[in-house]
């Protein structure tokens, strides 16, 4: 793979992981919120990534005038954004307004500490896939330094 394909990988996994990082944001904004719009407790959001395979724009071109598939590079995309399917946690408030004929209430089941392992995790990632550019910024800069 060349350096700009290493670029290519780099800046995908930097968005994947910004919007994993907003859908943990998300799981924990509402960590409390017992009624949606769509009925019941908020659902935790789950990020589902993919590999993703993306020709590169001059091995597209020469590819299609040649009538050749050639090489291609690999991208990280998110898949899909899908809703956790536990049931929710019943904590018996008779008072509260969203409880049931029982007394229950139904709160999403959202848990502080494994979305702050999962932001954790986004963060360091998103931190090594910089890293991976500026590197990668390197080293094109010194091939062209070596050209001169």
């Amino acid at each position: 793979m060349n350096l700009f394909g290493m670029l290519e990988v780099s800046g995908s996994a930097l968005g994947a992981e910004r919007q994993r990082a907003e859908v943990v944001a998300s799981n924990m904004a509402n960590a409390q919120t017992t009624r949606t719009a769509a009925g019941g407790p908020y659902r935790r959001q789950l990020v589902v990534f993919q590999a993703q395979r993306v020709p590169r724009f001059s091995f597209a071109l020469g590819g299609a005038l040649a009538g050749l598939q050639r090489e291609r590079s690999s991208a990280v995309r998110v898949a899909a954004v899908v809703s956790d399917q536990r049931p929710p946690v019943m904590r018996f408030e008779p008072g509260h307004p969203d409880a049931n004929p029982q007394g229950y209430v139904a709160y999403p089941q959202v848990d502080p500490i494994e979305e702050m392992t999962d932001l954790l995790s986004a963060v360091r990632a998103y931190e090594l896939n910089a890293s991976a550019v500026q590197a990668t910024k390197n080293m094109i800069t010194q091939s062209l330094d070596l050209l001169r």
